[in-house]
């Protein structure tokens, strides 16, 4: 089965990288103190509170719909909870997003072997990224600044998309665009949910992988992270990229 493999798909957070535990409490000082430099005046544990309100309220319905949401609508309600009406739209939320983000170019790290991985697998392999994101360019950067953006000739991100996994649309959207037949395609994943049940759910080939939970990496947890349940039924999996080149024949 793994002959016919002509091209392959990766998630990105704690599939390809790491994320430290910290990252998040940083994220959102820079975003409070970049409010307040805008002239908002806040009281931060209220702030904070209501912004991760708005947050879990709309990453839920995005669990519902499928739809993928934006920082801007969170920190917008946050805002009007502290009495101050402002549009996602406003420039001062815009500044604030990306004051958010630039904590994850210094909190984000490969996990190891991963540059050396995607390398051996250019060579034979067409690769593409499809990762749930809310803020496209921010994942960019994340990927510019650890040296992986020229391996890959397929980056989808959801926020850019519309749609975040397991949504259909966008692992259709990756088969388009690799341009192979389905069952040609390897998507590689950690969250069994949105990687591994979305992407057999349009007919990929998924591999779970589990070197973060083997290896006991701390890493930044999501707002609605919880404990992954296996895959049912079972996938291949792997914890280490020896396991997956292995798994190739490689």
């Amino acid at each position: 089965m793994m002959d016919q493999i002509r091209a392959i798909g990766f998630d990105l957070f704690n599939t390809l990288i790491t994320v430290e535990p910290q990252t998040l409490q940083e994220a959102h000082s820079r975003l409070f103190r970049s409010l307040s430099e805008s002239g908002f005046r806040l009281e931060e544990d209220a702030f904070r509170k209501a912004h991760r309100q708005a947050a879990m309220d709309h990453l839920a319905e995005c669990q519902k719909s499928g739809r993928e949401t934006h920082n801007r609508f969170w920190i917008s309600e946050a805002l009007a909870d502290q009495g101050h009406q402002v549009s996602p739209d406003d420039l001062r939320i815009a500044g604030a997003v990306e004051c958010y983000f630039s904590a994850f170019l210094e909190f984000c790290h490969l996990i190891p072997g991963t540059w050396h991985m995607l390398e051996m697998l250019k060579e034979t392999y067409r690769l593409g990224l499809l990762t749930n994101f809310t803020h496209g360019p921010a994942a960019r950067n994340i990927l510019d600044h650890l040296g992986i953006t020229s391996f890959f000739g397929i980056i989808l991100i959801s926020g850019e998309l519309g749609y975040r996994k397991p949504h259909p649309s966008v692992f259709l959207k990756l088969i388009e665009r690799f341009g192979v037949e389905t069952e040609q395609i390897l998507y590689v994943g950690d969250d069994p949910d949105p990687d591994i049940n979305g992407a057999r759910s349009v007919g990929l080939q998924p591999v779970w992988t589990t070197y973060v939970i083997d290896h006991q990496v701390p890493y930044a947890r999501g707002i609605l992270t919880g404990v992954p349940e296996p895959p049912d039924p079972p996938v291949p999996r792997i914890s280490t990229w020896q396991d997956l080149l292995s798994l190739l024949n490689k």
